[in-house]
C-alpha cells in the first residue's frame, strides 16, 4: 500500500494520474478522455478520464465552486449515461480543495457519497484507498470491483448514529427535568406529556440545525448558537426575558411559519425563509399549557452536544468523521421503539422495506402502464419493446451477488466440479438397467466429499461453501438461460427469480419512446401508498426512495421529447415552471409526498418525526439564493393529511363515519377532505 505521506504529497499536489496509475495499480484510461461537456443550470462541467478498470473510471474535473450534494446528483444524471461506474474528484481551482463523488448502491438505489476535504488533509481517504488499490498483475472483473468500491465508501453510519443517539439521551433526559409548566407535580421521567414536549423541542431544534448548516437562518450556519449568546447577553435589559419565552417561540410561530415577516422582525432574527407544513406551528402541548417554560441553560447544554457534530443534509464524509445526515432521526425512533417493545411495536430494517416496496410498488406500476390506453398492451406483448429489451440484456438484471463468480464457473477447482451432474452422467444412469449401477459408479458422496468446505473469494460470497455457491451459480445459470430463450414475459417473474426490477425500468425509459414515457409518468403520478403503521416513515421513505428516480428520468426524457416537440408533454412540464420555483429535485419529492404517500400511526410523536424527515428530505435540495423570495424555497407542503396519528385497527368503518369526525375539528374545507377522501379510496397499495 502506498506510503500517506505519499499520498497525502500527489492529494496536495493534484496529481491524481500519477496517484491511481502508477501507486494504485489502476490502467491509463484508453480512447479518447475528454469526456463530452456536461451543462447543468447553465453552468459546462468538463469532466476528464484519467485511469480505468473493466469500465470502471477515475474522472476529474476543475471547478469554480466544490458541487452541492444537489448538483452533484444532477451532474451524475447526465454523466452517468457516458461513465455509469466511476469516482469524479472535482478540485476547487487553484486550490487544493476537493470533493470525492462516488456513486454507490444503497438498499438497491443508486446514492452518491461525498467526501470532501481541503489543505490536502486527505487522512479520511487514506483510510479507504486499500481497498481499491490493486498489484499490476492482478486480475479482477467489474462485479468485484463495484463490491470493493462499494465497502470502501459506503457511509458507516452505524457506529457514529449510536454514537449520537448515547449523547442525544442523557440530552433529551435533561432537557426534560428543565421544563417548568407542563404537570410539574409529576417526576419528570414520568411525565409523559413533558418527555413528548421535550422531544418536539429536540425535533425542531435538529430540523434548525440542519437547515442553518445550508445557511437558511440569516446564512449563518452558527445562528442558533450565536443568537442564544446574544440574547443571554442582554436578558433584562428590557429586551429579552429569556431564550426560550422571547426568541424561539417567536423564531417558530412568527418566522419559520409565518408567510410575512416585519422590519422589526427582521432587525432581531435576520432573513429567516417561511416553510409552512404545520411544523412550527404552535403545538397541542403549547395550547394545552400556556405556561410552559425552559431556562437558558436547558440550551446552553443541548447546543454543545450539538456543536459537536456536522449536521449534513447529504451523505456527506469531511476529516472530523462526526458527520451525521437525516437518517440519524429514524435511527432515534427506532431506539425509541426499541426501548419500548413491550407495546408491540417494532422499527422494520431498511434491507426490508426495500424488498417489500420494490416487489409491491414497480408491478403495480408496470401493470397500470401495460392497460394504460389500447396501444400499450403492445409493448407488453412477447415480441415488443419491454420483453425484446430484457431478452438482449445478458445478464444486467441478475444482482451482483447472485452472479458473483459466475464468470469462473467453468474453471471451479477439479475437486468440487467432478460432484456436478452433466448430461453424460444422467445419459449413462438412464441407459443402465433397473437394479443395476453404471461401471463407472462413484458414490455421491465421496464426488462432494469437499462440498462442505469455505468457497474461495474468487467464487464465493462471504462465509459461503461450496454447495451454496454451486445451487446458486447453476440457479443463476438457469435464469440467464430463461432471459436469453426469451421465456420470462410476465413482470411477477421479474419478482420469482429475483431479478433487478428497478434498474429493468429505468433503462426501459431511458430507452422508450414517447408515448411509454408518457404512460408511465401518469402511473407513477396515480399511484397511492399507504403505511397504516407508518412509524417514523421506513417503508415511506422506501417507497420515495423506488419512485423519485423514476420520476427523475420521466421528466428527463419528457424534456428531451419537448425540445424536439414543444408540443409534446407541455402540460406536464408547465406544471413545474409554473408552481414550483426551488429546483425539479424539489418537485420530484413534492410530488412523491403529496400524491403517493400516505401513513398512519397510532403514535402521534412517531408521525411528527415522519414528517420531519420528510420535510428534510424536501430541503436538502434546495440552495440558498439570497436574491430570491423566500431565499428560494418553495414553502413546504401542509401533508397533515397524508400523514395522521390514528388507530388503523379500529379506525372507521365508512366514509360517513369519517366525515363526521372531521366537521369542525379540521382546518379548511371539508368538502375537500371529502374530496380527498374520494378520490383515494380505491388507490391505495397497502404496505406490511
Amino acid at each position: 500500500m502506498i506510503k500517506k505521506s505519499q499520498f497525502l504529497s500527489l492529494i496536495r499536489q493534484g496529481d491524481f494520474k500519477e496517484l491511481f496509475i502508477s501507486e494504485m495499480g489502476w490502467n491509463r484510461y484508453r480512447g479518447y478522455a475528454q469526456l463530452p461537456p456536461i451543462v447543468v443550470d447553465e453552468k459546462e462541467y468538463n469532466i476528464s478520464a484519467i485511469a480505468e478498470i473493466k469500465g470502471f473510471q477515475i474522472l476529474y474535473c476543475e471547478v469554480d465552486e466544490i458541487p452541492t450534494q444537489s448538483l452533484a446528483k444532477k451532474i451524475d444524471t447526465k454523466l452517468r449515461r457516458q461513465a455509469f461506474d466511476y469516482i469524479c474528484i472535482y478540485r476547487l481551482r487553484n486550490t487544493t480543495h476537493d470533493l470525492w463523488v462516488v456513486p454507490v448502491r444503497t438498499n438497491e438505489k443508486r446514492d452518491l457519497v461525498l467526501v470532501e476535504y481541503d489543505n490536502g488533509n486527505a487522512e479520511v481517504l487514506y483510510q479507504k484507498i486499500d481497498g481499491i488499490t490493486f498489484d499490476f498483475d492482478e486480475e479482477t472483473n467489474i462485479v468485484d470491483l463495484r463490491s470493493k468500491v462499494q465497502s470502501a465508501f459506503t457511509v458507516n453510519s452505524e457506529k457514529i448514529t449510536k454514537d449520537f443517539y448515547a449523547g442525544f439521551k442523557k440530552q433529551h433526559k435533561a432537557f426534560a427535568e428543565f421544563i417548568t409548566g407542563i404537570d410539574d407535580h409529576i417526576e419528570a421521567t414520568k411525565n409523559k406529556n413533558k418527555q413528548w414536549y421535550a422531544s418536539v423541542m429536540l425535533n425542531r431544534l435538529m430540523f434548525c440545525y440542519f437547515i442553518q448548516k445550508k445557511g437558511f437562518l440569516n446564512f449563518n450556519v452558527h445562528y442558533l448558537r450565536e443568537k442564544l449568546n446574544e440574547v443571554r447577553a442582554q436578558e433584562g435589559e428590557n429586551k429579552f426575558y429569556n431564550f426560550y419565552r422571547s426568541f424561539l417561540r417567536r423564531l417558530f410561530q412568527d418566522g419559520l411559519n409565518t408567510p410575512t415577516h416585519t422590519k422589526d422582525f427582521t432587525d432581531i432574527f435576520g432573513k429567516i425563509p417561511y416553510l409552512n407544513g404545520g411544523m412550527f406551528d404552535q403545538h397541542q402541548l403549547e395550547a394545552d399549557y400556556a405556561d410552559i417554560d425552559i431556562p437558558d441553560e436547558a440550551f446552553i447544554g443541548l447546543f454543545d452536544f450539538f456543536d459537536k457534530w456536522n449536521w449534513h443534509l447529504d451523505t456527506r464524509l469531511t476529516a472530523s468523521g462526526r458527520d451525521i445526515n437525516p437518517d440519524v432521526l429514524g435511527y432515534i425512533f427506532e431506539q425509541y421503539i426499541n426501548d419500548r417493545a413491550q407495546m408491540g411495536a417494532y422499527y422494520t430494517k431498511e434491507d426490508i422495506t426495500e424488498y417489500i416496496g420494490r416487489n409491491c410498488i414497480l408491478p403495480f406500476l408496470f401493470d397500470k402502464v401495460r392497460t394504460a390506453t389500447a396501444d400499450s398492451p403492445k409493448a407488453f406483448a412477447p415480441d415488443g419493446f419491454v420483453w425484446k429489451t430484457l431478452r438482449e440484456s445478458g445478464d444486467r438484471y441478475i444482482f451482483d451477488a447472485v452472479k458473483k463468480g459466475y464468470e469462473d464457473f467453468n474453471s471451479i477447482p477439479e475437486s468440487i466440479s467432478r460432484g456436478l451432474i452433466t448430461e453424460e452422467m444422467r445419459k449413462e444412469y438412464s441407459e443402465t438397467p433397473v437394479g443395476e449401477l453404471p461401471k463407472t459408479h462413484v458414490p455421491l458422496s465421496e464426488l462432494r466429499s469437499e462440498w462442505n468446505t469455505r468457497t474461495p473469494e474468487q467464487w464465493g460470497l462471504p462465509n459461503e461453501i461450496w454447495r451454496e455457491t454451486i445451487e446458486r451459480l447453476q440457479r443463476c445459470d438457469d435464469i440467464f438461460d430463461k432471459i436469453n430463450r426469451g421465456e420470462i414475459t410476465s413482470i411477477n417473474d421479474f419478482i420469482t427469480y429475483n431479478l433487478d426490477i428497478r434498474t429493468f425500468a429505468a433503462d426501459l425509459l431511458a430507452k422508450a419512446d414517447n408515448r411509454f414515457v408518457g404512460w408511465f409518468y401518469h402511473a407513477l403520478q396515480e399511484v397511492s401508498i399507504l403505511d397504516p403503521t407508518c412509524g417514523s416513515g421506513a417503508f415511506l421513505f422506501a417507497a420515495m426512495n423506488i419512485l423519485e428516480p423514476l420520476y427523475e428520468i420521466c421528466i428527463d426524457r419528457m424534456q428531451e421529447f419537448n425540445q424536439q416537440n414543444p408540443v409534446l408533454f407541455k402540460t406536464e412540464l408547465a406544471e413545474i415552471t409554473d408552481k414550483y420555483r426551488s429546483n425539479i429535485q424539489y418537485f420530484i419529492f413534492k410530488s412523491i409526498i403529496l400524491r403517493n404517500l400516505y401513513g398512519v400511526d397510532i403514535m402521534v410523536e412517531a408521525t411528527e418525526i415522519a414528517k420531519l424527515r420528510l420535510f428534510l428530505k424536501m430541503v436538502a435540495v434546495v440552495d440558498v439564493d439570497r436574491r430570491a423570495d423566500n431565499l428560494g424555497l418553495d414553502p413546504l407542503p401542509d401533508i397533515d393529511f397524508n400523514i395522521r396519528c390514528g388507530n388503523t385497527l379500529v379506525g372507521y368503518a365508512n366514509k360517513e363515519q369519517l366525515a363526521r369526525s372531521l366537521n369542525g375539528s379540521v382546518s379548511g374545507s371539508l368538502n375537500d377532505y371529502r374530496a380527498n377522501i374520494d378520490f383515494k379510496e380505491t388507490r391505495y397499495i397497502i404496505l406490511q
